[in-house]
């Protein structure tokens, strides 16, 4: 399922598009290491025709095109892209990730009676590999397998106000991108809370009209959904970055060569949930696999193998999934449940919950394995 909405600004004519005012650095987005000069791709061809016949783009909308327009003529796909560019090389690892997930939803799926009726929705870019690897857990159940291409709003505090972040044709290189600020309010900042405290915030319309919409399937029939996702819990500003040959890339420099990117603000999804479930998390994503039980699979897996170089791939795999300084810290986990669920019994509270919680979530509290 593509959920991509429209920032709701119409074409800017000629004239307000000279009149935008101020030109928005970009420092935060750039790798510091771009290249002498810019190739002219046909996604940068495409986007500067679009400039000049409509005006400035929302960096939503930048996205989108990058990510999706066939005009591109090269296709991103990033399978657990680390932070640093680092993939899982294991099928092993790979796999472990896609059961233990799948362990979570069987532990949903028992503690709300077992129903006969069953979707599996997978909301992601790829191939389907993942949610290959879960139902491998349950093979006995049907999945509903859909993409969602999810973009964010740059907005950022200025003298005038809130003012949203643009792309635009830079006057001084012809064949150049460069960010611009809005020169009046637009809708985007709607989505940014009266006591923000943060001079930069990036906004995603889509990400909550999809959590709206599952917290109301949620709270009206039951089931449960996950998300895991780089993020943080609204502390962090600047995280849109490109990645191109597993390194960080200028986002702005041969668009569509590289994949884009953009950290989850899973605090804007709790709220988003406005009440209507429960919320767990976000917890990072090395005390998650870690109550889901990883080190028992790996032992399973290191038992059962005798040679060396497996060996080394499933460490390897296992580092890179639970090392802090890789992706045990930079993933998080977090969860949308019905209210009930999580009724009766002793109560334990948690600051990042939005209710408190007596029963066993898995994931969320330790598993015990016999």
């Amino acid at each position: 399922m593509s959920v991509l909405l429209r920032s709701g600004l119409g074409p800017l004519c000629a004239v307000a598009r000279a009149a935008i005012p101020f030109i928005w650095r970009g420092k935060y987005f750039s790798s510091g290491n771009e290249p002498a000069e810019n190739p002219v791709t046909p996604m940068l061809r495409h986007l500067m025709y679009k400039i000049k016949s409509t005006g400035p783009i929302t960096v939503a909308e930048y996205m989108k095109e990058v990510l999706t327009n066939p005009a591109k003529g090269y296709y991103v796909y990033r399978d657990m892209l680390g932070e640093k560019g680092d993939f899982i090389t294991s099928p092993e690892i790979s796999q472990i990730f896609g059961e233990l997930l799948g362990i979570w939803f069987i532990s949903e799926w028992m503690a709300t009676g077992k129903s006969t009726a069953f979707q599996l929705v997978e909301l992601g870019p790829g191939r389907g590999t993942l949610v290959g690897d879960i139902l491998r857990v349950f093979t006995q159940l049907g999945s509903v397998l859909k993409n969602c291409d999810i973009s964010v709003h740059l907005v950022e505090k200025t003298p005038q106000g809130w003012r949203e972040v643009f792309v635009d044709i830079d006057p001084q290189v012809s064949d150049k991108l460069r960010f611009v600020l809005a020169p009046s309010a637009t809708p985007a900042e709607a989505f940014i809370q009266h006591d923000e405290t943060r001079d930069h915030v990036e906004v995603c319309p889509d990400a909550g009209v999809i959590i709206e919409e599952l917290s109301q399937r949620v709270a009206l029939t039951g089931g449960a959904a996950l998300v895991a996702d780089y993020g943080h819990d609204g502390t962090k500003t600047d995280t849109f970055r490109g990645f191109c040959d597993h390194k960080l890339h200028d986002v702005l420099i041969a668009p569509g060569t590289a994949d884009l990117t953009a950290d989850v603000d899973f605090s804007y999804l709790r709220r988003m949930a406005q009440g209507k479930v429960a919320s767990l998390g976000p917890i990072k994503q090395h005390t998650f696999l870690k109550n889901m039980g990883i080190d028992v699979r790996l032992k399973v897996l290191l038992d059962k193998s005798n040679e060396p170089s497996v060996r080394q791939q499933l460490l390897q795999g296992y580092d890179m999934l639970m090392n802090p300084k890789k992706m045990g810290e930079r993933f998080n986990f977090f969860a949308l449940l019905p209210h009930q669920r999580l009724q009766g019994g002793r109560y334990q509270r948690n600051a990042r919950q939005s209710k408190p919680f007596a029963s066993v979530v898995a994931g969320f509290s330790e598993l015990a394995w016999q």
